[in-house]
């Protein structure tokens, strides 16, 4: 059963300090996509999370972006984009900053101009998940990928 809630995202002084600076990327079919640069422990759960990523999300099939690389995954003409590894996002230390949930795995979100950016929260490294404007309000994609982070990418602290 897919869950998902809104929420603020409040971050303890502890989770804060377990979590470490800003990443951005693109779901534009022509950009390229920056490859993060991970510290080694968390390139390991990198990869190991790109072997149990699903090869079709939210009706788009397997299509990964150039470079090719075990740290980043994308679905459709670049509708969904993730890269794993990247820097902790600035918004992280806002406490206004909006929340998601599904499946049991949080989500950071921020909303842009060429649809929503989602950046797990509470995970050992972080997993940035950016998608077409037209999955704006869907959690469809995020569900789909739920199951292949909690597998990889052990939490860091138990969220309430």
């Amino acid at each position: 059963m897919t869950t998902f809630r809104l929420r603020p995202l409040c971050l303890s002084a502890a989770a804060l300090a377990l979590l470490t600076t800003a990443g951005c990327s693109s779901t534009d079919a022509t950009a390229s996509i920056t490859v993060p640069s991970p510290p080694s422990q968390e390139a390991s759960l990198c990869s190991a999370l790109h072997k149990e990523l699903p090869q079709s999300v939210a009706g788009q099939d397997r299509k990964d972006p150039e470079p090719a690389s075990e740290l980043t995954a994308g679905w459709g003409d670049a509708a969904i984009v993730l890269r794993c590894g990247v820097p902790r996002p600035p918004r992280m230390s806002d406490p206004r900053a909006k929340a998601v949930e599904a499946d049991g795995v949080n989500w950071m979100l921020e909303e842009l101009a060429d649809g929503p950016r989602l950046t797990t929260t509470y995970r050992k490294t972080y997993v940035e998940v950016t998608m077409a404007k037209r999955f704006a309000h869907d959690v469809t994609p995020l569900a789909q990928l739920a199951d292949a982070v909690k597998k990889t990418v052990p939490a860091t602290l138990k969220v309430p």
